[in-house]
């Protein structure tokens, strides 16, 4: 862990080690089935500057990101966001390998994408330098070209007939043994989540950065209920402020 301080949000409250910080965003039990979900916002409520979430960030968010992958089972993405956010093959530090290793975890989280059109390069990094096949979450009227040529790199899943279902992306993982899910986005695979009311937690940092207005939201969709959640803590970090609210279940 780098000098960054992160502190509970409480006078007096002293910095957060990794061990600490792992501790912190741990579920209790990890048999059971939990879906978080990764964003960045700026104060005004936009998820991006200049169409990237990285303008956001900073050393504290990072240290959040990857201690989030560190304790996930399977990293899940949409299409989208990897093509946008130029993702390449998903590989923890060797000191985060040690440390699952060390509690009986896999080496390295599985790596879901998820795309109806199967719009993604066979031959990026993404695949090519994956340290675990990679699974590619899709429809049963996805190109059967496109499938053909990802399957060679990945294992090709369908999760629906016509469309990506978002409960049916979440059985595929758990009958994987993969019950610790963290979605990073983008906001339209939130959204469905939301609408189907599969989100456990959110895992939210707030920027003390005002983007004026053009960015996107963290979610996007249609959705007929609001969903409470509740606080579970907030970290502190040169501005920022790290969250992490749980579903009221």
């Amino acid at each position: 862990m780098t000098d960054t301080r992160i502190t509970l949000l409480s006078p007096g409250a002293a910095p957060l080690d990794a061990a600490a910080l792992a501790l912190a965003y741990s579920v209790a039990d990890r048999s059971v089935t939990t879906l978080r979900v990764n964003f960045i916002t700026s104060l005004d409520g936009s998820a991006t500057v200049k169409g990237l979430s990285g303008g956001l960030g900073g050393p504290a968010d990072k240290l959040v990101f990857d201690t989030l992958r560190r304790l996930s089972d399977v990293v899940l993405v949409g299409a989208g966001t990897v093509r946008s956010e130029g993702y390449g093959a998903m590989r923890l530090s060797d000191a985060d390998v040690e440390w699952r290793e060390a509690r009986g975890l896999a080496a390295q989280p599985a790596f879901a994408l998820v795309s109806g059109r199967l719009d993604l390069d066979p031959t990026s990094d993404v695949f090519a330098k994956a340290p675990v096949r990679p699974l590619v979450l899709t429809s049963a009227s996805a190109p059967a070209g496109a499938r053909t040529a990802l399957g060679r790199v990945a294992d090709v899943i369908s999760c629906g007939d016509d469309q990506v279902e978002p409960q049916r992306i979440v059985d595929t993982l758990v009958e994987r043994g993969l019950t610790q899910i963290l979605c990073e986005g983008g906001p339209s695979l939130f959204g469905t989540f939301i609408a189907a009311d599969l989100v456990d937690e959110l895992c939210l940092t707030v920027s003390p950065l005002l983007e004026g207005g053009a960015g996107i939201r963290i979610s996007h969709g249609e959705s007929d209920a609001a969903r409470r959640m509740r606080l579970v803590h907030v970290l502190e970090s040169d501005g920022l402020l790290l969250t992490r609210y749980a579903r009221r279940r």
